[in-house]
C-alpha cells in the first residue's frame, strides 16, 4: 500500500472494507477493496482464486490492476487488497433509487442498451466458468450515460466464511437480497448469478409502483415463497411497465428455487434478444452506433437454419449481425441446409442483404452462399428450377457496380449469372442491367487475372449462345479483349477452351468476324489461334472449338485471303490428318479447305462481307468449368 494514498474509506461491504486511493506516481484513482483472511493459507488460496481475474478483457467488465497481501500491525490481521477501477458516475443503483423516489420508469431504450451490455459480460464471464457470486445495482458501474462495467467479482474463497458472512449480511441494509438461496449457504454457480440478474430485472422493472423497502422484501420473499411473484408480473402487464413482455417471459424462468430449473445465460439473451419489445427499442443500438456484441449474436444464432433466418429477419439492419449469420450458414452441413431453397427463400434472403450493399464483406458472402445454395442444387437435380428473377440479376448487378475492384466479388458475381443463364434467355435482361459493357470493360482491366476471365467468358459462352435478340453494337468491342486473353493465358486449357469458343460465337457476329482475323492494330489473330493448337492440339475439345471458329472465318470470302496469307490452310490439313475418327473435326476441315480452294477462283460479283452458303454451324454445350460441375 506504500505507493496509494488513502483518499476516503467507503461504507464496508461484505466482504471487506473498500478505499478510495491514489497513487502518488501517477496520480490516477483507484478503489481497494481490502479482504480480512483468516490466515497466510486463506489469503494465497484467495489469491490464486482471483488472479486469473487479471486476465479478463472485455469492455464491460471492471479490471483487476493488481492484487496483493498485506499485513496489518495495528490489528494484527492478514489484508488481501484488490486495486479495481475508481468510478464517478454512480451506478444501477443509483438510477434505480432516484427513479423510486419519483415512482418513474426507467427510460425502455436506455434499459435495453444497458442490458445488453449487462448480458454480454456475464455471458463471457460464464464461457470462461467464471461466476461472478456478487451481482447486484450497485455492482453494476455507470462509466457514461449508455456505458456500464460489472465490478467486484469475487472468489468461492472469500465467500465461505461464514462467521464474518453473517455479520456483513446483518450490517447490510438489504441483507443481500439479491442472492440466490443456495449463495446463503455459500453454494455458488453460474446458476446462482442467474438469480441475481433476475433481481435486478426485477428491480428495473418495479422502479414506478415499489419503493426500496417493498422491493427488498420481494426480493427475500420469493426465495421461500415463489408464487409471491405472480401478482407482481401482472401489475408490471397492467401498468403497461417497459419490457413488461420480457420480464414476465424470464423472471419465472431465472428466480427458479432449483438452480438446475433456472434458464442458463444463453437462453436469456436468446429470449430477450428476440422479443418483439426489446427488437423495437433497438432504437438505441441505432442511436448510439452500438453493434449488437459478439457473444449475444453468436448466441442467438445456435440452433437450425429456420433460427438462423428468423435472427436474420428480426435483425435485418444489423450489419454485424448479418454477416455472423452468414458465416453461419455457409458453414453449415449441407443436410441441415435443407436444400434447394424455394424463390421465396432466396427472395427473403436477398431483401434483407440489399439494406447492406455498400459492405463488400456482407456481398461477398451473400454471393458465396446462393453460390453453395444454387451450385449444390443443381448437383442433386440437374432439372431443378433455379432462381433467376429480375430481384436477383438486380442485385447481382448492383453488386458489380458498387464494388468494381473487388476480384472475389466480380469472379462470385459472374459465375452466379453463369448458373442463373443456363436455365433460360437472360441476354435481353442483362443487356438492360448494362453487364457487356461491365464485362468488357473488367474483361480488359483483369486481363491478368486468370480466374475473373474464366468467370466472364464462361458467361459470355452461356448469353451468346442465345444472343439473337441481343443488341449487337456492345458485342464488337469483346473479340480484340478476347484474343488479349487468350494470348496472356495461352497455356491455360481452361481459358483456351473458353476464349475459343467465345471467338466463334463472336464471329457469327458479321462484322465480328472480321475483327478476329484483322485487329484494329494491322496485326491477325489467326497466328494467336495457331499458338493455341500447338499447345492445346492433344486436346480434342480446344480443337473441336478451334475448328469451329474458322470454319465460320471461311464463310465470309473478304477474310478467306487473310486466312490464305495466315497459314490456315496448312494447319487445317494437319487437323484433319490428325483427327482421322472425329467426323465433326473431319467435317469442319473440309469447309475451310474448300472454301479456301473456291477463293483461288473468286467470282468477281459478289465482294459483299456475307457468309457463304454452307452447313449449318453445330452449337456444342458450353465449356465446363470444374465450379459448375457437379
Amino acid at each position: 500500500m506504500e505507493k496509494y494514498q488513502i483518499l476516503q474509506e467507503c461504507s464496508p461491504g461484505a466482504l471487506g472494507v473498500n478505499l478510495v486511493v491514489e497513487e502518488m506516481e501517477t496520480d490516477t484513482k483507484y478503489v481497494v477493496k481490502q479482504v480480512e483472511c483468516i490466515d497466510e493459507h486463506h489469503a494465497n488460496e484467495a489469491l490464486e482464486e482471483l488472479m486469473p481475474l487479471l486476465k479478463l478483457q472485455h469492455p464491460n467488465i471492471s479490471l483487476y490492476h493488481e492484487m496483493f497481501i498485506m499485513w496489518n500491525s495495528e490489528i494484527s490481521s492478514l489484508f488481501l487488497c484488490l486495486v479495481m477501477d475508481y468510478t464517478t458516475q454512480g451506478t444501477f443503483q443509483t438510477i434505480m433509487e432516484s427513479k423510486r423516489r419519483m415512482s418513474e420508469n426507467i427510460d425502455s431504450e436506455w434499459m435495453h442498451t444497458m442490458l445488453s451490455q449487462v448480458l454480454d459480460a456475464v455471458e463471457y464471464l460464464h464461457q470462461l466458468n467464471i461466476v461472478h457470486r456478487n451481482l447486484k445495482p450497485s455492482n453494476i458501474a455507470l462509466i457514461n450515460d449508455n456505458y456500464c462495467k460489472l465490478q467486484d467479482l469475487s472468489s468461492q474463497a472469500l465467500m465461505t466464511h461464514e462467521a464474518k458472512w453473517n455479520v456483513r449480511a446483518e450490517e447490510d441494509p438489504c441483507q443481500k437480497s439479491w442472492m440466490a438461496p443456495e449463495a446463503l449457504k455459500f453454494s455458488f454457480t453460474c446458476k446462482s448469478d442467474i438469480w441475481s440478474l433476475g433481481c435486478i430485472f426485477l428491480d428495473m422493472a418495479t422502479c414506478s409502483f415499489l419503493n426500496d423497502t417493498e422491493a427488498m422484501h420481494l426480493r427475500k420473499g420469493i426465495r421461500h415463497h415463489p408464487g409471491s411473484l405472480k401478482p407482481i408480473l401482472k401489475t408490471m402487464e397492467e401498468k403497461q411497465i417497459p419490457g413488461a413482455e420480457i420480464f414476465c417471459l424470464l423472471l419465472p424462468f431465472m428466480l427458479h428455487i432449483k438452480p438446475s430449473d433456472r434458464l442458463a445465460i444463453k437462453d436469456v439473451i436468446r429470449i430477450t434478444f428476440m422479443s418483439t419489445s426489446f427488437r423495437n427499442s433497438c432504437v438505441a443500438l441505432n442511436m448510439h452506433r452500438q453493434a449488437v456484441p459478439i457473444f449475444i449474436t453468436d448466441v442467438l444464432l445456435e440452433g437450425n437454419m429456420a433460427n438462423v433466418l428468423d435472427v436474420m429477419q428480426n435483425f435485418s439492419t444489423r450489419p454485424e449481425v448479418q454477416l455472423r449469420a452468414l458465416n453461419k450458414l455457409l458453414t453449415m452441413p449441407e443436410e441441415d441446409l435443407d436444400l434447394p431453397w424455394p424463390t421465396e427463400l432466396v427472395e427473403e434472403l436477398i431483401s434483407i442483404m440489399k439494406q447492406h450493399q455498400r459492405i463488400l464483406d456482407i456481398l461477398v458472402s451473400t454471393c458465396s452462399l446462393l453460390l453453395r445454395i444454387l451450385g449444390q442444387a443443381l448437383a442433386q437435380d440437374s432439372e431443378a428450377e433455379i432462381p433467376r428473377g429480375s430481384f436477383i440479376i438486380s442485385f447481382l448487378m448492383n453488386a458489380l457496380r458498387s464494388h468494381p475492384n473487388s476480384e472475389r466479388l466480380i469472379i462470385l458475381v459472374y459465375n452466379l449469372l453463369t448458373i442463373i443463364s443456363s436455365q433460360g434467355l437472360l441476354s435481353e435482361e442483362l443487356e438492360e442491367e448494362g453487364l457487356f459493357q461491365i464485362a468488357q470493360e473488367q474483361l480488359y482491366h483483369f486481363q491478368d487475372d486468370r480466374d475473373i476471365c474464366l468467370a466472364i467468358l464462361s458467361l459470355l459462352w452461356s448469353l451468346l449462345i442465345d444472343a439473337a435478340t441481343v443488341d449487337k453494337e456492345p458485342l464488337h468491342q469483346f473479340s480484340p479483349v478476347v484474343i488479349s486473353v487468350l494470348a496472356k493465358h495461352a497455356e491455360d486449357v481452361e481459358v483456351a477452351e473458353a476464349g475459343c469458343a467465345v471467338l466463334w460465337l463472336l464471329s457469327l457476329l458479321e462484322l465480328v468476324a472480321f475483327k478476329v482475323a484483322v485487329l484494329e492494330e494491322g496485326s491477325s489473330g489467326l497466328y494467336l489461334l495457331q499458338d493455341i493448337y500447338e499447345l492445346y492440339k492433344d486436346d480434342p475439345e480446344v480443337v473441336e472449338n478451334l475448328c469451329m471458329l474458322l470454319a465460320h472465318l471461311a464463310s465470309y470470302k473478304e477474310i478467306l485471303p487473310e486466312l490464305e496469307s495466315g497459314g490456315i490452310k496448312d494447319l487445317v490439313r494437319v487437323i484433319r490428318g490428325r483427327f482421322t475418327s472425329s467426323l465433326e473435326l473431319i467435317s469442319y476441315a473440309d469447309i475451310v479447305l474448300q472454301a479456301l480452294e473456291a477463293a483461288a477462283h473468286p467470282n468477281p460479283q459478289e465482294q459483299q462481307l456475307e457468309p457463304a452458303s454452307g452447313p449449318e454451324a453445330k452449337v456444342s454445350s458450353p465449356p465446363q468449368d470444374p465450379i459448375f460441375q457437379p
